[in-house]
């Protein structure tokens, strides 16, 4: 006899609760379950999901088991409950139906899948309630924190700021408060000096406390200046706690995840800062009198506004072109100071974000060299000298793209004859349903096929006609790209500083860093006279050894302490 291939899956909602190891109770039921039923659980075929709500399908775990049972992997899953499945009903009753068709027994160890339309049809009941009381519940507790928080109960708070120790309830006498930390009280009250009387800026604040040895919560010596910032802002230090400064929404389409994050968030919300006037404030005691939080807003306020009103231009010549090919962090300029044999020399370098250790809590990220910028300046400006004075080269890239065998016109005419077809047979399938000649199993798989045949042929279809679109660009940019050399070569031994720029950054995409060589990708607009298109559609890639680019006499492990 066929030894079944079983599974079982268990889910959390909250991080306290995976750190809590309430998940253990899960996956000790479940296992005892499997031995009941005489199979052997293989440990590969553990699903958990830790910390994810239910209220969504994206979970890691999950995943892996809809892939797996698409794939006949598995023959039965074990699962405590429908809810630890999916919180809404209709997100449970896919993942059945999904599984099911798979061919995989779904268990449920708090009741029996129906066996009948009675039996399916309690499960849709109790589903929906459920459902209805999780959100009933949601806001009743809402609802009941704005009234403590008016009230002014600090257990809604849930904990305490730098500066602060929370009490709860429980340790209270059925009380919550604050209550002050001296030490780091004291920290607090110096923060608040600096930046209220001696008007330093958060990196001369994060720099001191440094210097000075002072950790944060949670021991480390690197403060941040977003922590310092949100400090400053928290009104809780004037003995006025807030409540209501976010709300969850829900989450919203991201182009990419954040560096180094998951694909897959924990919970499907979006935190959204609420506006000042909403917030409900809640007494505490207090670290710093009114005056001297009013004092450091005002100092914000007026940092902000010069940071708006100062000079936001262009410091250097390649500012925003620049990337690093090891990280993926930009480039930026900065000037530093050495000591020679004829005395202190100035120089300016473009320097890689990565290798600054406190934007990463005092750990680069990357190891790349940084660039001398008069030396990468001219560099690149040659590259671009040299593509403007020699517009054959130009010309041969195009007509080179220009004479690519691609039979667009005829494929495209091709593709829009299958997607004709396509509908037509999505078509007649729904009509031959709606009569009643097809039955819904044969119907439900044959649909899906033609749906995802037409969108694969639709978005071919897009791709021809965008080519089509680019070929056409390209025949016009042919024609004026030596209207566009002759009106800028004679100029460009002449040109300042802005037209350099100018013409950098029209024709220039970006300019690529490695340790050992510099890449120039070069970009041309659709029109070459428009020296604010943004549409790149020429990539001239030219290598250049960037070791002549870095000073002779000043070293990667001396720029650093300076």
């Amino acid at each position: 006899m066929k030894q079944l291939q079983v599974a079982i899956y268990a889910r959390v909602s909250s991080d306290q609760q995976a750190e809590a190891g309430t998940i253990a109770s899960q996956l000790a039921a479940l296992s005892e379950r499997v031995v009941q039923d005489g199979c052997r659980l293989a440990d590969e075929l553990t699903f958990v999901d830790e910390g994810y709500s239910g209220a969504t399908l994206i979970r890691p775990a999950l995943e892996r088991v809809r892939d797996l049972a698409a794939m006949s992997g598995i023959d039965r899953l074990y699962v405590l409950s429908p809810d630890r499945l999916a919180r809404k009903y209709a997100y449970q009753a896919l993942l059945v139906d999904e599984l099911q068709q798979a061919g995989v027994e779904v268990v449920f160890l708090n009741r029996e899948l129906g066996k009948s339309p009675e039996d399916d049809l309690l499960l849709q009941v109790q589903g929906m309630i459920a459902e209805y009381e999780r959100a009933k519940m949601m806001e009743r507790s809402r609802r009941g924190k704005r009234y403590a928080a008016r009230s002014g109960d600090v257990a809604v708070l849930s904990g305490a700021p730098y500066g602060f120790y929370y009490v709860s309830k429980q340790a209270g006498g059925g009380q919550a408060r604050y209550e002050v930390v001296p030490e780091e009280a004291q920290v607090v009250q110096q923060i608040f000096k600096w930046v209220g009387i001696e008007r330093l800026s958060m990196g001369q604040v994060c720099r001191r406390l440094q210097q000075a040895g002072v950790k944060t919560r949670s021991g480390k010596t690197t403060w941040d200046r977003s922590v310092i910032w949100g400090m400053l802002k928290n009104p809780a230090y004037k003995g006025m706690a807030a409540f209501g400064k976010t709300r969850s929404e829900p989450m919203r389409p991201r182009l990419r995840p954040q560096r180094n994050g998951s694909r897959q968030p924990r919970r499907p919300i979006y935190v959204q800062d609420q506006p000042s006037e909403e917030w409900i404030y809640i007494p505490v005691p207090s670290l710093i009198d009114a005056d001297l939080f009013a004092a450091v807003q005002e100092q914000l306020a007026e940092n902000r506004q010069r940071a708006r009103q100062g000079k936001r231009g262009a410091s250097y010549l390649l500012q925003g072109l620049l990337v690093c090919s090891r990280c993926g962090y930009a480039y930026y300029g900065k000037r530093v100071s050495n000591s020679t044999a004829k005395g202190k020399r100035r120089y300016a370098y473009y320097r890689c974000l990565g290798t600054d250790a406190y934007r990463f809590g005092g750990e680069r990220i990357c190891d790349n060299l940084q660039v001398r910028t008069d030396k990468l300046d001219q560099l690149v400006w040659d590259e671009v000298c040299g593509l403007l004075q020699n517009g054959r080269r130009l010309q041969e890239e195009y007509e080179r793209r220009l004479r690519t065998p691609h039979q667009e016109r005829d494929e495209l005419s091709l593709t829009q004859a299958q997607i004709a077809k396509v509908r037509q047979g999505i078509a007649r399938l729904i009509d031959s349903y709606a009569a009643g000649y097809i039955e819904k199993l044969e119907f439900e798989p044959r649909i899906t096929r033609l749906r995802q045949r037409l969108s694969n042929l639709e978005q071919q279809e897009e791709e021809i006609a965008d080519e089509l679109v680019l070929q056409e660009e390209l025949r016009l940019v042919v024609s004026r790209l030596e209207d566009f050399a002759t009106q800028v070569k004679g100029s460009l031994a002449e040109a300042d500083w802005h037209t350099r720029r100018d013409l950098i950054r029209t024709l220039v995409k970006q300019v690529e860093i490695d340790k050992e060589e510099v890449k120039v990708v070069f970009r041309v607009p659709p029109d070459p006279l428009d020296l604010d298109a943004d549409n790149a559609n020429l990539q001239l890639c030219r290598k250049r050894d960037r070791t002549s680019l870095r000073h002779p006499f000043v070293g990667w492990v001396e720029l650093l302490t300076i």
